[in-house]
């Protein structure tokens, strides 16, 4: 559902984002870890408490060199239930605030306010009130910016961290927005960041000063004219409820210690097996399949293919994933690999699809595929497994939102 209004007199869209979410999660949960350097993840560091990002830890970043900044900090393995749980306990309470919820991921969503001044009162006090009961209720830590549109609000609520709260009156967006790094701007990467920096720009001020035309000639067009639009606070886009993900994807951190190529596509398996049932939960079809693949000089690659008719197979995914995983693999030689991703996108409903008549009265890998979801469902992941996975520790489930 979309809300259709012109631009805002009031701020009114919340950007609320948990702080660290999984150090916060281990933080609640053992008070021995509170006010303490946390490391989530041994190998790979997936997230980091405050007290560790103050000392130059950044995610993903290698267990040893975040050991190495920060001697004294407690490393733990995540807990990908306890994450998902908390999860859905915050959006619980994001979906009793406001009926307009936008989630972008396990950790944060845009919240639609505006039309509850004379039920819940000001935006301010919803978010106020919203902070309050995330800290009471679930235990965590969380900022919220409060904006007259998504982008803003999401920039005010990377201001605000951590556990605060940022309201950009109406009319102030572009006196917010100007003394800040080029860096704040979507779409502002590093090499873009480099390129400004050569021409003498490094605020958000100073890239909207050049204009659209000169930021176009020196970013190309498109760039320029979007993240001038950015850099000037326009963003027409409305907080959107029911739109589905349009890719579904999982990846895995393999670690610096160099991987048989046996072992890395044992992982491919194992990650398309996951792939191929939540694509059959979500009653989805992919046709187009991408491949994501990380060096050691944490340089990354993307391979992708696409099919002629759309799939929810699992034995079809995998042929294809394997036909790029054997394409990349000169280059996995040369430079090792330290994670490996898959991504099923070109999304479409089941029904809303017209699948070609199997005229192979022996193929019976859908109904295998079924078969294999509902025992995996009632008696769990590890009852039915491939002969490669044999012996090989499972992949977990991590929080996502819904496919």
């Amino acid at each position: 559902m979309r809300i259709a209004s012109g631009e805002r007199e009031q701020a009114s869209i919340l950007h609320a984002d948990l702080d660290s979410f999984y150090a916060s999660v281990e933080q609640r949960d053992d008070p021995s870890l509170r006010g303490r350097p946390v490391l989530v993840g041994g190998g790979v560091v997936v997230a980091a408490s405050y007290e560790a990002k103050a000392l130059g830890v950044r995610c993903p970043m290698p267990g040893h060199e975040a050991r190495a900044l920060v001697p004294r900090a407690v490393t733990v393995s995540p807990r990908f239930e306890a994450y998902t749980q908390a999860s859905r306990d915050v959006f619980d309470i994001f979906h009793d605030v406001t009926p307009l919820v936008e989630g972008i991921s396990v950790d944060e969503a845009f919240l639609d306010v505006g039309g509850l001044g004379k039920i819940s009162g000001t935006p301010v006090a919803i978010a106020e009130r919203l902070r309050r009961r995330v800290r009471d209720d679930v235990g965590l830590p969380i900022t919220v910016g409060v904006a007259t549109s998504k982008f803003v609000a999401k920039v005010a609520s990377a201001a605000g961290k951590p556990d605060g709260l940022l309201h950009i009156v109406a009319g102030k967006e572009v006196d917010f927005l100007h003394p800040l790094p080029v860096r704040s701007l979507w779409g502002v990467g590093a090499k873009t960041e480099q390129r400004l920096r050569d021409a003498g720009i490094e605020t958000v001020g100073q890239m909207a000063s050049l204009g659209e035309d000169r930021l176009g000639s020196l970013l190309g067009r498109s760039s320029g004219r979007h993240l001038y639009s950015l850099a000037m606070a326009r963003d027409p886009r409305r907080v959107t409820t029911g739109r589905r993900r349009s890719s579904i994807g999982a990846q895995r951190a393999l670690g610096r210690r160099i991987k048989a190529e046996s072992d890395i596509e044992a992982t491919l398996v194992g990650i398309v097996d996951g792939l191929g049932r939540r694509l059959r939960s979500a009653d989805r079809l992919t046709r187009t399949i991408v491949l994501r693949l990380r060096f050691h000089d944490f340089e990354r690659v993307t391979r992708s293919r696409s099919m002629f008719e759309p799939t929810d197979g699992t034995e079809t995914i995998l042929a294809v994933a394997r036909g790029l995983l054997d394409e990349a693999m000169p280059l996995i030689r040369e430079r090792g690999c330290t994670l490996i991703g898959l991504s099923l996108t070109n999304l479409s409903d089941h029904g809303a699809v017209q699948l070609a008549i199997p005229f192979d009265g022996d193929d019976h890998a859908g109904e295998l595929d079924v078969t294999i979801d509902s025992l995996r469902t009632r008696f769990g992941k590890g009852a039915v497994t491939r002969g490669v996975l044999v012996g090989r520790r499972a992949m977990p489930d991590t929080p996502m939102l819904p496919d």
